[in-house]
């Protein structure tokens, strides 16, 4: 049977201990501390799951033991369901020996715990479900200590994601067995926002810090020995143009960067044709290369054959970044590939396309299967050294000794790539030479 199925015949009613006291109330009293929200959950969750621990347990007690049954109310819906339609993960454990490790079972864990901790089977042992020794440690003072107990579980791979757990004990079954209730609180977005606001802060004090004192010095000369001085102010406010410029396109990548961060755990639903993206970011920079005089050179597949699951825009923009960090790079009668394949294994993606390059997957996505479409975007530039390659989707990071010409950018567009990418559960890869140039690869999965 299911670990998500249980006890589907079990209605909702006051969940009564082997003592004879509604746990129901004693529960809602427990979690009156805290916030209003939290106290009924924890209070509807414990009562639910108690019942469904206490019916299981019940069935194999020995009948001195049997806990007095569920009352239950026409109509009202089962407990099962009623868990189940739970969006936090919630699981009971349960357990005999403090000293056996694998004797914590899982007695019951609903829908969300089951597709969080990937619960394929009845019965599962918590440690090959849960492996962090904090949340582990947290469970068996519930169980063992009979107090309430908090961890952090942080799960890594690409979509990262951290959640509040608490457990709580349950007390003991008819047959003796301990329980305790686990519940899981995700706290990603919060997390997120919180980075996002602190990263935000430091990074556009430190970046927007030297044009700040360009502008202010450049005030104070006109206001100096220079007021009245034609040529002088004519030369000193293109300066401060350029600086000014330069704030406002680090403020917008600023933004971009933190709205894309804030939405990076959803993933998108729409549908992009790579083609058509690629030919649209072509056509915009086509005027740029022709008066840098960089040779633009496309191998497109035929639209409607590389469809891939994303947001349009951010997917345009990803393709401009890299188009755009191209040209930077690229000098007088250099040329830019950029080429779109399609049905290429996760593998294939990210194989590379430059024999004897430097090559590193700076993103791969965590459960790679099925066909993805990919865009190649080529220079034939300076290159870089295989220590730089590992950085570069570094918020401000630059290869130092690097030139790229008039157009300074601000060092956030590779992360924005970066962050676009593991939003779409997709894939980047870099290959350089010195002296021969540098190739990007980001890769899409093709709709279903």
């Amino acid at each position: 049977m299911s670990l998500s199925k249980l006890a589907s015949t079990d209605r909702l009613g006051p969940v009564m201990m082997a003592g004879g006291a509604s746990i129901g109330g004693a529960a809602i009293l427990a979690a009156a501390g805290a916030q209003p929200a939290a106290a009924v959950f924890v209070a509807l969750a414990t009562t639910a799951v108690t019942a469904l621990a206490l019916n299981r347990t019940r069935r194999n007690a020995p009948k001195a033991l049997e806990a007095p049954s569920v009352s239950a109310a026409a109509g009202s819906p089962s407990y099962a369901a009623l868990v189940n339609a739970l969006p936090d993960p919630v699981m009971v454990v349960s357990a005999r020996e403090p000293d056996d490790v694998i004797d914590r079972r899982l007695l019951f864990a609903n829908a969300a715990a089951s597709e969080l901790l990937n619960i394929r089977g009845p019965d599962a042992l918590l440690v090959t479900v849960v492996r962090d020794p904090k949340v582990l440690e947290a469970v068996d003072e519930a169980l063992f200590g009979e107090i309430d107990a908090e961890a952090v579980y942080e799960r890594g791979g690409m979509q990262e994601r951290l959640l509040r757990v608490r457990a709580r004990p349950l007390g003991r079954g008819p047959d003796g067995v301990r329980l305790a209730l686990v519940v899981f609180r995700d706290e990603t977005e919060l997390r997120r926002v919180e980075r996002t606001r602190a990263d935000f802060l430091a990074n556009a004090s430190h970046e927007l810090r030297t044009p700040l004192a360009s502008l202010s010095g450049f005030i104070e000369t006109l206001r100096g020995h220079a007021k009245g001085d034609e040529r002088a102010t004519e030369r000193f406010l293109g300066i401060m143009q350029v600086q000014a410029e330069r704030m406002s396109r680090l403020i917008d990548d600023l933004m971009s960067l933190s709205r894309i961060e804030f939405n990076e755990h959803i993933a998108p639903d729409g549908e992009v044709d790579l083609h058509h993206a690629a030919s649209d970011v072509v056509d915009a920079v086509g005027p740029l290369a022709r008066e840098q005089g960089v040779r633009l050179e496309t191998a497109l597949s035929e639209a409607g054959i590389a469809k891939v699951v994303g947001d349009r825009d951010q997917i345009v923009q990803v393709i401009q970044n890299l188009v755009d960090n191209a040209l930077k790079y690229s000098v007088q009668g250099g040329v830019v590939s950029v080429v779109v394949e399609t049905a290429l294994s996760a593998e294939a993606a990210a194989a590379g396309s430059v024999p004897g390059a430097a090559r590193l997957s700076l993103l791969t996505p965590d459960h790679a299967t099925g066909l993805y479409a990919a865009v190649r975007v080529a220079d034939v530039g300076a290159g870089m050294a295989r220590e730089h390659l590992p950085r570069l989707t570094e918020r401000f990071y630059r290869v130092e000794g690097q030139k790229s010409g008039e157009r300074s950018g601000t060092g956030l567009g590779l992360a924005i790539v970066k962050h676009i990418m593991n939003r779409h559960r997709g894939g980047l890869v870099v290959e350089s030479t010195l002296g021969q140039g540098t190739t990007f690869t980001a890769y899409w999965p093709l709709t279903t």
